[in-house]
């Protein structure tokens, strides 16, 4: 394995990771054997302080410390409130720069070009899916969808970090983590659609996939619900001594919800092996994110918890890919969650309900999507490899195509689930009173057939 350079703290130098070594990791100033060893209910006099002097601060003030549960706490005569907001902002990590050259100095993961090649051959094929099904929203053949456009590295490159037995609690943006786990593109299709062979039986809104063989769990629409769920499937593998992790993905948005922080602190306190991978893109819809908090981004919540942190360029394939391998690894090898912060930018619209023109700059939105492409950039350094050619592109975008608007017109041809399987998959045999509603449904449907879509049968 080769070995990544990561910056983990604006007071600390760079650390070297090799061979993913947690022991050689230094998050946010806090080495891991440095690491406070809390000692639960060691101590229940709260008050009690020690008259030995300890030190003296920059302040000339004399240091004594009180035992307190969860360990001593220094004690300081100076009244001197925290800072708000630290003078410099976290780090971001990165390995190539726009032009696709590792940037000199650069530690991190190699991706061996069969790995490189399909990572990118996988994000080319989620950016031409999120266009072709785009358009067909558009042309009324499908009710909804949502694209992961400027965010395809994310996606395909911590799905490349991840093993099978890892369970994924996704956000309505990962699509490409479940494809690269082997979901094909006529279920996605199928899904999209609603039809019989769709795993949720069109009971789902369109870009909600999960499958069950593949440890994806089916996305849910309510904001953030997934990150407390991924820290107690995470505790759960921990009581079971599984060598996995869960790992969860949300948006900048989700931080602002009360879920994310219950699952921060639960994870922390747990000791729970779960990677949490925040896509910031710098909107929640349409609020941009100096209107979400004041704190520097996501990364530094993680050590208010007591969670290691990173910050990441999501637009540097490599750079996720070797942070997330890295990060995967401590949490299943000291069983400890990790915070990762993805930087990147959400460079089409919130989903087909939303013009993102109506709040942010035109041009800023094509600054990103041409200048700081993610696929473009990643494009380069497999060129500069020797990996990568024209006709090499030019054959995989048309067969990817051609692929997509085949799966399209299959799932449109095949029949639309009964209008029983409503009430099917809650219960292991169904119970009378859903019985009684299948049969009111029935006699609605027959009392008002022209209310009824002819497509769907009863």
């Amino acid at each position: 394995m080769g070995f990544l350079k990561i910056l983990f703290s604006n007071s600390r130098p760079i650390h070297k990771i090799g061979q993913f070594h947690a022991s050689h990791i230094t998050f946010f100033g806090f080495s891991s054997a440095r690491l406070l060893s809390f000692r639960r209910f060691e101590s229940t006099n709260i008050l009690k302080q020690q008259s030995t002097k300890l030190a003296e601060n920059d302040d000339d003030c004399f240091l004594q410390v009180m035992d307190f549960p969860g360990g001593k706490v220094p004690i300081t005569t100076q009244m001197k409130f925290i800072a708000e907001s630290s003078e410099k902002r976290l780090p971001c990590y990165r390995v190539l720069d726009d032009d696709g050259y590792p940037i000199p100095g650069a530690i991190f993961e190699e991706a061996s070009k069969e790995l490189a090649v399909k990572m990118y051959s996988s994000m080319v094929t989620l950016q031409t899916m999120d266009t072709i099904f785009y358009e067909a929203q558009r042309q009324g053949r499908l009710s909804f969808y949502l694209t992961t456009a400027g965010e395809e590295a994310i996606n395909i490159a911590s799905a490349a970090a991840l093993t099978l037995d890892d369970f994924v609690l996704p956000q309505y943006r990962e699509v490409g983590v479940i494809l690269w786990r082997g979901y094909p593109l006529q279920q996605v299709a199928n899904q999209l659609f609603g039809n019989k062979f769709d795993f949720g039986k069109g009971r789902q809104m369109p870009c909600h996939h999960g499958s069950n063989e593949l440890n994806y769990l089916t996305v849910s629409s309510p904001i953030a619900t997934q990150i407390p769920q991924a820290a107690g499937i995470a505790y759960s593998l921990k009581m079971d001594g599984k060598e996995a992790c869960a790992i969860t993905y949300f948006g900048d948005g989700s931080t602002s919800e009360g879920d994310f922080h219950a699952a921060l602190n639960f994870a922390a306190v747990l000791d729970a092996p779960v990677v949490f991978i925040c896509r910031n893109n710098g909107w929640a819809i349409s609020t941009p994110i100096n209107q979400q908090f004041r704190s520097d981004g996501i990364a530094s919540k993680g050590q208010s918890y007591g969670i290691r942190s990173i910050r990441v360029d999501g637009n540097d394939a490599l750079a996720t890919y070797s942070a997330i391998r890295a990060a995967r690894e401590m949490a299943i090898k000291e069983q400890k969650p990790i915070l990762v912060e993805a930087m990147t930018y959400r460079v089409a619209h919130h989903s087909t309900s939303d013009d993102s023109t109506k709040y942010r700059p035109v041009e800023e939105i094509e600054h990103w999507k041409t200048a700081k492409s993610p696929i473009s950039r990643f494009r380069k350094y497999l060129q500069i490899n020797g990996w990568w050619s024209d006709e090499n592109e030019s054959e995989l975008r048309g067969d990817i195509r051609k692929q997509v608007l085949q799966a399209i017109q299959a799932a449109e041809k095949v029949q639309k689930p009964s209008l029983t399987d409503l009430f099917t998959d809650v219960y292991d045999k169904m119970p009378s009173n859903l019985q009684e509603q299948v049969k009111f449904v029935k006699d609605a449907v027959k009392r008002s057939p022209k209310e009824y879509p002819s497509d769907v049968p009863i």
